[in-house]
């Protein structure tokens, strides 16, 4: 049987996709996969990295403004997908796959919808408890929608077609084994942070960062710290940290990265994580019971980062501190205060187990069963 995974844009939308697919490969290993995602974009890097053969497409996400600029842009993000659409008919038919999953992001929508154009069975996982565009656009086609939240259902005119499945992780932040994954990254008895604002970067928050390095060295550099820039941040970081009078290349307590391709890894070695609050960050952080401070990006649709933060606060699993109160000094204190505080953390990684789903990508593959 041949499947197709259609994702993309940042790590939120591929990673999910990409543990179906590993999922998938393992009940199947005869099975063929492909991915569809948009030209120029990190799912390029990500989905070979994983083992897998990607096509792409021209993809252009709409602008929400209210604008002249923003219906011009909208134009062309419509040409594009007409475009798209029969590339990906193209694609599909020389592929042949059984089934197309797509899991949020630019390249879905035409895939999806060219899919079931073709007569193939299609669903469409949604990360967040309110919908995206492209679940929207593809609801009311898709075979099935799957959510992680159960109240996602009333957001759609077929609710009877939603099923919850929560959210798919890397099975390797289910598995892997803290004393091993810190002499993989050869690390001492220190605490280990690690810190990462989305794929792309998130310039705020990089220079929060970059300001962090320095208490840290004032500090005499009381923990080791991973930080991974994201695409944009890596372009002007490095020297902005210079600015603040931290020499990277002088010290191996502070390892600062572009992305951090071995998260599952990384993340099992820490003792605190600070990341934004995507639903894909929330999961793969209660998957592997790693106490956090979830900073959510102000700049999303609906504010569904920090309504995803705040579930994982509820439960006893996070520290959330919005953006505009997020300061070096205030990360500096929460950090001491959960690597200090054992009881605490050891109580939030319970939190975190509790609410994980770890066998949400066997729930997905389940559902493209019954489907075929």
């Amino acid at each position: 049987m041949n499947v197709i995974f259609t994702c993309g844009g940042t790590g939120g939308h591929i990673n999910p996709a990409i543990a179906v697919a590993n999922s998938w490969k393992e009940r199947y290993p005869d099975s063929k996969i492909l991915f569809i995602g948009a030209k120029g974009r990190m799912e390029e890097t990500l989905v070979p990295k994983a083992g897998y053969q990607i096509e792409t497409i021209p993809a252009s996400g709409m602008s929400r403004e209210k604008s002249w600029e923003g219906l011009k842009h909208n134009f062309r993000a419509v040409s594009y997908v007409l475009q798209a659409v029969g590339r990906c008919k193209k694609i599909i038919k020389k592929f042949g796959p059984s089934i197309v999953v797509g899991t949020g992001g630019y390249a879905s929508f035409p895939a999806l919808l060219a899919a079931s154009q073709l007569g193939i069975p299609i669903c469409v996982h949604e990360a967040n408890a309110m919908p995206g565009l492209t679940t929207r656009m593809i609801a009311r086609r898709a075979d099935k929608v799957l959510t992680c939240f159960a109240e996602s259902a009333k957001y759609y005119k077929k609710p009877e077609e939603v099923q919850v499945v929560g959210m798919p992780v890397n099975k390797a932040f289910l598995s892997t084994d803290r004393e091993q994954a810190r002499r993989e990254l050869k690390l001492d008895d220190s605490p280990l942070i690690v810190t990462a604002f989305g794929s792309l970067g998130a310039k705020v928050m990089n220079q929060t960062v970059a300001q962090l390095f320095r208490l840290e060295q004032d500090a005499g550099f009381p923990f080791r710290h991973i930080h991974a820039t994201g695409k944009f941040g890596w372009e002007w970081m490095p020297e902005y940290v210079k600015e603040q009078g931290v020499d990277l290349e002088k010290t191996d307590r502070i390892q600062m990265l572009e992305y951090i391709y071995n998260m599952p890894t990384v993340m099992t070695a820490a003792d605190v994580v600070i990341s934004r609050a995507g639903a894909a960050s929330c999961n793969e952080i209660a998957a592997s019971g790693k106490p956090c401070i979830l900073i959510p990006s102000p700049n999303v649709t609906d504010n569904h980062q920090e309504k995803n933060a705040r579930v994982l606060e509820a439960g006893g699993g996070a520290v959330v501190v919005l953006e505009p109160d997020c300061s070096p000094q205030v990360l500096m204190e929460h950090i001491t205060a959960l690597i200090q505080d054992q009881k605490r953390s050891a109580a939030m990684r319970e939190a975190l187990l509790s609410m994980a789903v770890p066998d949400s990508a066997q729930r997905v593959c389940d559902i493209m069963e019954s489907l075929l």
